[in-house]
């Protein structure tokens, strides 16, 4: 195939599709990765010291002068909250400029309106948990709802049968999330 061939497709394919359908789909893709990064950070515990392989020298001069010198690095749970909360915001930027959008695809416009309910609705029950978890004694806890799975982490020493039961019954009265989807971290 010679260039002008080549050349003559694109442009076809481009007048075929449109380029706002273009931008939408290419912005509905973007959110899809983000959420399922997230989510596979989350899943495999990568902010959880206990399912981390990295190993830290917590006597290392260079680690103590950043954990001296910034108090967000230092409060795990802080830092947690604000990267999933940074994560959201990106997410729901992209989906509203959908939503938005006079010349998207009707179907496109209603999956980015559907995908930011969703959102609404897992942060309401992750601001739920979180509360019910911490009024059951738990210092610190932090709740991640990806579709039907959860994380939770929360500031433990060792939880007992009873405290790990009284956590997968909040996290099932409140989202519905059955134990078998639910993955409890501990960090001391």
């Amino acid at each position: 195939m010679n260039t002008e061939t080549k050349t003559n497709k694109f442009k076809a394919f481009f007048k075929k599709i449109g380029k706002r359908n273009l931008i939408v789909i290419c912005a509905v893709v973007l959110i899809g990765v983000a959420v399922c990064v997230n989510y596979v950070l989350y899943k495999n515990g990568a902010y959880s010291p206990k399912d981390t392989d990295v190993d830290i020298d917590l006597n290392d001069t260079n680690l103590n002068d950043v954990l001296d010198n910034d108090p967000n690095a230092s409060n795990y749970f802080s830092q947690t909250a604000l990267s999933r909360q940074q994560a959201r915001d990106e997410a729901l930027e992209v989906l509203q400029t959908v939503a938005k959008s006079e010349n998207a695809e009707p179907e496109a416009i209603q999956s980015a309106l559907d995908d930011i309910a969703q959102i609404a609705k897992d942060i309401e029950n992750e601001s739920n948990i979180e509360t019910l978890i911490q009024a059951k004694g738990f210092e610190e806890c932090i709740a991640v709802i990806s579709e039907d799975k959860a994380t939770i982490i929360v500031q433990s020493d060792g939880l007992l049968a009873s405290e790990i039961a009284q956590i997968n019954e909040i996290v099932y009265e409140q989202a519905g999330i059955l134990p078998t989807n639910l993955k409890i971290i501990e960090k001391n």
